[in-house]
């Protein structure tokens, strides 16, 4: 048998560095939290203002960006949307006041919005259904390994150089990527180093083989047009529901830690890694179950929905959390990486459900579409739950309360994503457009 070939995976690399940069670029504030608010006088409203800032732009910059890519196309529109988001990320260390860092996080956040549009199209366009949950696991997981680097890197470049230096080296790396994608991608129609198998390998689903050459052309379809189908709103309010949560992780894990166990400055490094890396299994293996279960035979969205639900009850644990911590510390964090990893296996298969269930050349518009809602809802938990509670808890010295409340949201949200999800789409039906 002729050799298929690996270049798909590849481009999945190249994929994977980008989100990680995405990511290791939106979580360096956190990590300075305790520096910057002592350093400019902040407080934890400060700080809520700020985040709340960058998840507005993010937001509704996830709608456009979905836009974006779907006209520019991914090789163009991934380029533009890096080098931005890079110039942002570098721009932190101008500023010096919470106007000036709302207004550097507004840019992050409304130039980071392009990573997974474009991340999710790049994988509709290069991989077959049966693989496309595994890519994006795969892919998916550069959130985790930036996070992962970021505690270790950041604090001790900010205890040596200074905060700024944190800021400018991470947002530098963007640049270094964008060489390498300009050198290596194609869309597979046009790239010279993808061989004959493996693009018939890409093109193996017949249904849409059929639909791509029908699709030739066509106009892009109104925000508007989108809406109108039960599936977008399957996936938007999915992600309306469970992103807030990893928000939650991302923004307020270090604190938590701080506060709840007295940790400072370099001492975060370590849990927030092993957060981070046990929630990078979470996204790969997230990937290969429905994968799995596909190859054994099971239709395409039954694997999907099936592991969903599987990933959902994963989470619940984290109710217990800080339980657990009070007999130790590493308890704590073990049951929330463990929850966390069940947030990206997750994670991985929402995403998919776009390639699921529409056209590809719609799939960049309905992911930024279900972007916006998945910010939405971490601005209403910031604004509405985190903002006000942690600062009344703290100024009561009673911040563990605020703890208990926000963790047994964490627990409660999967489900009730996923049972609203089968709700509206209880089998699958691919959109016709």
């Amino acid at each position: 048998m002729e050799k298929i070939g690996n270049y798909r995976w590849t481009i999945c690399g190249l994929v994977f560095f980008a989100t990680t940069i995405n990511y290791l670029d939106r979580q360096v504030i956190s990590l300075l939290k305790s520096t910057l608010s002592e350093e400019l006088n902040w407080n934890d409203g400060d700080y809520a203002n700020i985040e709340i800032a960058f998840k507005l732009f993010y937001a509704f910059g996830m709608l456009g960006a979905g836009r974006l890519v779907d006209k520019l196309g991914t090789k163009i529109g991934y380029a533009v949307a890096t080098t931005l988001w890079s110039v942002a990320a570098v721009a932190h260390a101008l500023v010096n006041t919470v106007f000036g860092f709302a207004v550097v996080r507004s840019a992050l956040g409304i130039t980071e919005a392009g990573n997974f549009p474009a991340a999710i199209k790049t994988v509709a366009e290069w991989f077959p259904k049966k693989e496309r949950a595994f890519a994006t696991g795969i892919f998916n997981s550069g959130t985790n390994f930036g996070a992962i680097v970021a505690p270790l890197s950041v604090p001790f470049i900010a205890a040596e150089m200074g905060w700024q230096w944190a800021f400018i080296i991470t947002g530098m790396l963007g640049f270094v990527w964008l060489v390498l994608w300009l050198m290596f991608y194609e869309v597979p129609s046009k790239s010279p180093k993808l061989s004959k198998a493996e693009y018939d390998y890409i093109h193996s689903d017949a249904a849409e083989v059929l639909a791509d050459k029908n699709d030739v052309n066509k106009p892009q379809v109104s925000w508007f047009k989108l809406l109108s189908f039960r599936q977008t709103w399957a996936f938007a309010l999915g992600k309306l529901l469970t992103d807030p949560i990893w928000w939650f992780y991302l923004f307020w894990l270090p604190d938590f830690l701080q506060s709840q166990y007295k940790l400072t400055g370099t001492q975060i490094a370590i849990p927030v890694a092993v957060v981070y890396t046990l929630s990078t299994f979470g996204s790969v293996l997230g990937g290969y179950l429905p994968m799995y279960l596909i190859k054994t035979g099971w239709p395409v969205f039954r694997a999907r929905k099936t592991s969903m639900l599987i990933y959902a009850l994963c989470v619940s644990p984290i109710i217990f959390s800080q339980i657990l911590g009070s007999i130790d510390m590493w308890y704590a964090v073990c049951v929330i990486g463990f929850a966390a990893a069940a947030h990206q296996a997750w994670s991985a298969n929402i995403f998919t459900t776009v390639s699921d269930m529409f056209p590809k050349y719609t799939t960049a518009s309905v992911t930024g579409i279900g972007g916006m809602f998945g910010a939405l809802g971490g601005i209403l938990l910031s604004a509405l739950v985190q903002k006000n509670m942690f600062v009344y808890y703290r100024s009561i010295n009673q911040i563990e309360t605020a703890y208990y409340i926000m963790f047994f949201v964490c627990g409660a949200a999967y489900v009730l994503a996923w049972t609203i999800m089968h709700f509206l789409v209880p089998k699958m039906k691919p959109v016709d457009l």
